[in-house]
């Protein structure tokens, strides 16, 4: 049974805040190759090859991993790193973007309801108040209303999307001291790579656009930077973070504050790509950050040590003489 983990407020929010910059930079860095030819699924296949690759040596080290939590190994290749990418990518093929990302981040609010339900442990309220002004603040975000086409195998997939989503938090905070999150990373990747590898036929991939030189807004970059960035800091920093905030934020907290992942990318197009940002947009933008907020401050305080005690005057051992000499 993994320890508990401490809670601690700054680093957890930290961490949140820097795996949300790191998740949210993936669908930027992303377009240049998508312009340029490259199919969805095989920008995903090499975001988590080149994860694999760059932790294989991490990998090796704590190959003993592989015996003593295999099932964990094999829960986050398959939810957090496979499932979330090939669910949401099937559904956006049938229910527009905006709607299909509205869904998978329900995530969060699954995650509030399985501790409250199935594991019975209270739910801070400035949790789910966090939780909800994030989901209200993604509706205005997304302006979901633009495009309202739904199909029922397209909601499906996207419920799935987010219960991926949900178990990443969940499994994040069940790592345990004795589960290195480089090494959990690791396999999850390895284990990703392999289960995408059918739907993603990498041998079909036009492998020449990683020579070929893309637009990132005004910065022309190779398309192997472009794929460095994705599998370095889109997945491995980004899961690493994340889960280092989960586990000193709690999941309910941290789900709250993921929603941050969200604005990073809408502002760092707005930057990079020119994608303006509407009023509404920024005012949905506003909110999921004032949620994110108050999800936070549902972390308690870490404790003070306790101050020592005053020196009895009468005692040998007093300030002026080492408490050994006594």
């Amino acid at each position: 049974m993994p320890a508990a983990p401490a809670r601690h407020r700054p680093t957890g929010l930290a961490f949140a805040l820097a795996s949300a910059l790191a998740f949210g930079g993936s669908g930027v860095f992303a377009r240049p190759l998508l312009d340029a030819g490259m199919d969805s699924v095989h920008v995903t296949w090499l975001r988590l090859a080149g994860a694999a690759l760059l932790l294989l040596p991490v990998a090796v080290r704590h190959r003993r991993l592989l015996t003593r939590r295999p099932l964990l190994i094999l829960a986050y290749g398959v939810f957090p790193m496979a499932g979330v990418q090939a669910l949401y990518f099937a559904a956006i093929a049938r229910i527009p973007v905006g709607i299909a990302l509205l869904i998978e981040f329900l995530g969060p609010v699954l995650v509030l309801l399985w501790l409250r339900a199935v594991r019975r442990t209270k739910v801070p309220p400035a949790a789910v108040v966090g939780v909800i002004m994030a989901l209200t603040g993604l509706v205005l975000l997304l302006e979901v209303w633009a495009g309202m086409r739904l199909d029922a195998l397209g909601v499906g997939l996207a419920l799935g999307a987010a219960a991926a989503q949900a178990a990443y938090f969940l499994l994040s905070d069940r790592t345990g001291e004795d589960a290195e999150p480089l090494a959990v990373i690791a396999f999850g990747a390895l284990t990703a790579t392999l289960l995408l590898l059918p739907l993603a036929r990498p041998w079909n991939l036009d492998w020449g656009l990683l020579a070929t030189t893309t637009a990132l807004g005004p910065l022309p970059l190779p398309g192997w930077a472009l794929a460095l960035w994705l599998g370095l800091v889109s997945t491995v920093i980004a899961y690493f973070t994340g889960i280092a905030a989960v586990r000193r934020l709690s999941p309910q907290i941290a789900g709250g504050v993921a929603y941050l992942e969200v604005v990073t990318a809408i502002v760092l197009a707005w930057v990079l790509l020119g994608e303006a940002l509407t009023p509404v947009q920024i005012l949905g933008a506003a909110v999921i950050v004032a949620g994110a907020f108050i999800a936070q401050t549902a972390v308690p305080a870490a404790p003070h040590p306790p101050a020592p005690a005053p020196a009895d005057p009468g005692d040998p051992a007093g300030p002026d003489r080492p408490a050994a000499l006594a």
